[in-house]
């Protein structure tokens, strides 16, 4: 099954395009007109440079007028002849006939009817075109009519190839499949979603999750900011940096820069508490801080920092470069991009 775009965006044409197999393009002038075309013979001629097939309308009350639409549309500077879209009637018919009889192309469409589509297969249209969506507003098994239009042009070797079109939704699509037509034409918002499942995304979620876990290290994650204090600065200049780093710890050396421990907001929350404001002016030492503090090398794996996280039970954790403390990696960090989770925790 040929897959066509139903569109006059040149935007979403562009970005169909890109997937490399779509086969052609269907246009309306309903669509030229909700998408605010003024110049239909300027969209047709640059619309017949982007597509690989162009299908346009040739529309007119009686047989010449329809094909004196078409031979002006040819008379226009197009990369490519279109195929002529020309709705279903005895007028249409009698059209689609002499242009089909001359070499040309065409798409007879706004079919609802078996005996429509077999007329228009008479007529020796190239593709004939019942609309789904509009078929099934009205109550009508519209897939049931696209089974027999296969059946009686496989049964009676017509050349026609039947068109799936007013496409709502991607149910659609399958259901096209299913019946065995030769073409659908489908919008944008349509194709773009054929490749959407949800757990499909969560398959690829977990694969990228795991992927990041062990290729990427913990250098590539951790916060540029690296708060560092000393242990006989004060409880204040540690407040001070924590605020400007944004980070929920400071570390802390001692006189030879040496890692001594870390000061947490949880830490700075409790010592308030026990004591209130008079320990701001107080040393670190004085009121005293964590030291053991989890601590992971900068070339560690992100995987080798999840467990560490579970083990330890922390919220942050020291990064080290050697002997010297590098950054912190916030349990955050990893819960912002996807590697730590409430199955983690």
């Amino acid at each position: 099954m040929d897959l066509y775009l139903d569109s006059v965006d040149f935007d979403e044409i562009e970005q169909a395009l890109e997937f490399g197999f779509i086969k052609g393009l269907t246009t309306t002038p309903t669509f030229m007109h909700r998408h605010g075309i003024k110049d239909i013979d300027s969209a047709i001629v640059k619309l017949s440079g982007m597509v690989p097939e162009l299908q346009v309308e040739a529309l007119g009350e009686t047989p010449d007028s329809i094909i004196n639409e078409a031979k002006r549309i040819l008379a226009l500077p197009l990369k490519q002849e279109p195929v002529f879209k020309v709705p279903i009637s005895n007028e249409g018919l009698i059209a689609c006939q002499r242009l089909t009889a001359k070499g040309h192309r065409v798409n007879v469409h706004l079919i609802y009817t078996l005996n429509q589509a077999y007329m228009a297969i008479e007529a020796g249209a190239a593709f004939v075109c019942p609309l789904a969506g509009r078929l099934q507003d009205q109550g009508h098994d519209a897939i049931k009519l696209y089974e027999q239009c296969v059946e009686v042009i496989n049964k009676h070797n017509y050349q026609s190839k039947v068109m799936f079109s007013s496409v709502r939704y991607p149910e659609h699509v399958r259901q096209a499949l299913l019946a065995g037509v030769h073409v659908c034409t489908a919008p944008f918002n349509v194709i773009n979603r054929l490749c959407d499942n949800s757990l499909t995304a969560a398959g690829t979620a977990q694969f990228w999750e795991h992927t990041q876990l062990m290729t990427q290290s913990v250098g590539s994650l951790m916060r540029p900011e690296n708060p560092i204090c000393m242990t006989s600065d004060t409880l204040a200049s540690a407040m001070v940096k924590m605020t400007e780093s944004r980070l929920g710890a400071v570390t802390l050396v001692d006189s030879e820069g040496n890692i001594a421990g870390v000061f947490t907001d949880g830490d700075l929350r409790r010592r308030l508490q026990e004591n209130g404001e008079k320990i701001l002016t107080k040393t670190i030492e004085e009121i005293g801080f964590s030291r053991n503090p989890i601590t992971i090398e900068q070339d560690a794996s992100l995987d080798q920092a999840v467990k560490l996280f579970k083990e330890s039970q922390v919220d942050s954790i020291v990064v080290m470069e050697g002997n010297q403390p590098s950054g912190h990696l916030d349990i955050q960090d990893l819960v912002k991009i996807g590697l730590l989770g409430q199955e983690h925790l």
